[in-house]
């Protein structure tokens, strides 16, 4: 028996939703749908099942046909910037990240635990606030790690 196919597949495009006819769309075309235009001026990425973002070129496919709605950021810029949090690699399109999008994407309490920059060789680690923005453009990649900020005695 042939599986039926489906007559329009729902993505998220910055928390906005879209109907595609295509079951297989490239990232112009993604770009194309949300008007970000030119789209060679942005950068798009896929949010993945495990909170990790990848990037999609431009004539790259990506297959809607995954059960759920497959969800996209997009950003307009000329780079992407790479982070380490807690031992996980993460691409990012913006050159700056604030201490609670980093908590997310590491999957944490946001009121339960902390996020540090580590400052190599001061042994100095500095917390990042919530509200806080970290510049991704210095050389190297930042690595951040999280940890409860509070403990009770017992």
């Amino acid at each position: 028996m042939a599986v039926a196919k489906q007559e329009s597949y729902k993505v998220q495009i910055d928390n906005v939703g879209y109907t595609l006819e295509d079951p297989v769309v490239t990232g112009q075309q993604l770009l194309d749908k949300a008007a970000k235009r030119p789209a060679d001026e942005y950068l798009i990425f896929q949010l993945l099942s495990d909170g990790q973002l990848e990037e999609i070129r431009l004539d790259e496919t990506v297959d809607l046909r995954r059960y759920g709605i497959e969800k996209f950021i997009t950003w307009h810029s000329d780079r992407s910037f790479f982070f380490v949090i807690d031992g996980r690699r993460f691409q990012w399109g913006a050159p700056v990240i604030t201490g609670l999008k980093l908590k997310q994407l590491a999957g944490v309490d946001p009121v339960a635990y902390g996020v540090w920059l580590e400052v190599r060789g001061s042994g100095d680690d500095r917390l990042i606030a919530n509200n806080e923005q970290v510049d991704l453009q210095r050389p190297g990649i930042e690595q951040f790690f999280t940890g409860k900020t509070a403990t009770t005695e017992g």
